[in-house]
């Protein structure tokens, strides 16, 4: 590691470290010394989950700290940006800041990923116009380093949950600020940084900023140690990520392409996990039986959060006898009954052909949630469980405002599912409802963009 050697002037010395920051050189030897035996012990699991969703194998020695042939020579002359976006939804929310970003002279950034699926997207919507993608480095010491020695970034942003103490370490290092933004504290990660007590200041304390979303967050992070100064309520970047909304003759395609008919009514289930296909299939059961439609069919669009569960979800989908058409094996060529979306980075597209929304990950004994923002700002009716986590602020704000509706257990879903498709009005209210929430909410991009600016001086 360069800090305990011969150097740079613009790299702190080891004997500064460990006089000045004690709290910091503690905690983080404690993380060092405990990172190598629990990788070792969870490697197996990792290693399971890569093979399953597959795609790992490009870039894997990313996670050991070599960066791209691709990456250029840092220049003098422009200033370098490592943004870290662990996965499709984040890579996705950031789009409107990296447009920004980079139409200021002299920026550029090194974009980094942690899922295939999101290395994928990254490879596709950015690798033209910044300096390299790249799998973000194992947070262990010796990958960290390396890794940092060849990007020699100005400036590091993590997105949402990312908080890595041996990345935020080398920064601190090479005297380069570290902004988290749209920075989130999930119930789930509460507790456990809550268990870490006065450890959390030293591994994360020397973060600049952190730009997060709500008020509720802002407490969180105070109360595990960081500085009133350092915290700064700016919003959620997803909700000025405008979507591109579908003509009328695209989604009418698009719904073909699924199996359905444009007079179709659609119930979907987004980023749903193991047990929610079961609820919306129960659901959609009951509400077939119940609900007079008009002549219209009620059909079921299931999306997975992880696109590798397609043979799981499959089986259960054809154990009720349904006729049912998998995405990822091309366009249904006839009617379906059930649809499973098996595909990565088209919910945005498919949320558009549905005419009511469940969000994922959200009944029990599931947590935390999905987004529900992309939803709410095309309009669409919502309905989700009650463990919404990673999303508290904004679920409470949308029940407040009439653009959702909760579900307290999965055997509930079906009596909501049932009162909503028999009322049209209430769900054009909901949806309604949920655009203007979208609309009043903008301006986090713009807030965040002030920030960043002040740590690329200009």
């Amino acid at each position: 590691m360069r800090v305990f050697g011969e150097t740079p002037n613009n790299v702190l010395s080891a004997r500064r470290i460990f006089d000045s920051l004690s709290p910091l050189t503690m905690a983080l030897w404690i993380y060092r010394l405990g990172f190598l035996p629990v990788m070792l012990v969870l490697a197996p699991y990792y290693l399971w989950r890569m093979r399953r969703r597959g795609g790992y194998v490009k870039g894997f020695g990313h996670r050991f700290g070599r960066v791209p042939k691709t990456l250029p020579a840092k220049s003098g002359g422009r200033r370098r940006i490592w943004l870290q976006a662990v996965s499709v939804g984040e890579l996705l929310a950031i789009g409107p800041l990296v447009d920004a970003l980079l139409s200021e002279e002299g920026n550029e950034i090194y974009l980094t990923t942690t899922t295939s699926t999101g290395y994928a997207l990254a490879k596709e919507r950015y690798e033209a116009r910044v300096a390299a993608v790249a799998y973000f480095p194992i947070d262990f010491w010796a990958c960290s380093a390396l890794a940092w020695k060849q990007v020699q970034p100005d400036l590091v942003v993590l997105t949402e949950g990312e908080r890595w103490p041996e990345h935020i370490y080398q920064a601190l290092c090479y005297r380069v600020p570290v902004v988290g933004i749209n920075a989130r504290m999930s119930d789930r990660s509460y507790r456990r940084m809550k268990l870490l007590g006065g450890l959390v200041p030293g591994l994360m304390g020397s973060m600049e900023r952190l730009l997060v979303v709500s008020d509720e967050d802002a407490r969180r992070f105070r109360e595990l140690g960081f500085t009133p100064g350092q915290v700064e309520v700016t919003g959620n970047l997803k909700v000025d990520n405008v979507i591109p909304e579908l003509e009328e003759e695209a989604k009418v395609a698009l719904r073909a392409e699924l199996g359905f008919s444009e007079t179709d009514v659609v119930m979907l289930g987004s980023s749903i996990w193991p047990g929610e296909e079961v609820a919306m299939m129960a659901a959609w059961r009951r509400a077939r039986a119940e609900v007079d439609l008009g002549g219209r069919a009620l059909r079921l669009l299931l999306v997975p959060r992880h696109a590798e569960r397609r043979l799981e979800v499959e089986a259960l989908v054809r154990a009720t006898g349904a006729d049912y058409h998998l995405r990822s094996s091309g366009n249904a060529t006839e009617a379906r009954e059930i649809t499973i979306a098996d595909t990565t980075g088209e919910l945005q597209r498919l949320t558009q052909v549905a005419d009511i929304v469940f969000v994922g990950k959200s009944l029990p004994p599931h947590s935390e949630g999905q987004t529900p923002v992309e939803a709410a700002g095309l309009g669409r009716p919502l309905l989700f469980g009650p463990r919404m986590g990673s999303f508290r602020a904004i679920a409470r704000d949308l029940l407040d405002r009439g653009a959702a509706q909760q579900v307290q257990m999965a055997e509930d879903l079906g009596g909501q599912m049932v009162a909503l498709l028999g009322d049209e009005p209430r769900r054009n209210r909901l949806g309604e409802a949920g655009r203007a929430w979208h609309k009043a909410n903008r301006g986090a991009l713009e807030r965040t963009i002030k920030v960043l600016r002040k740590y690329l001086n200009y």
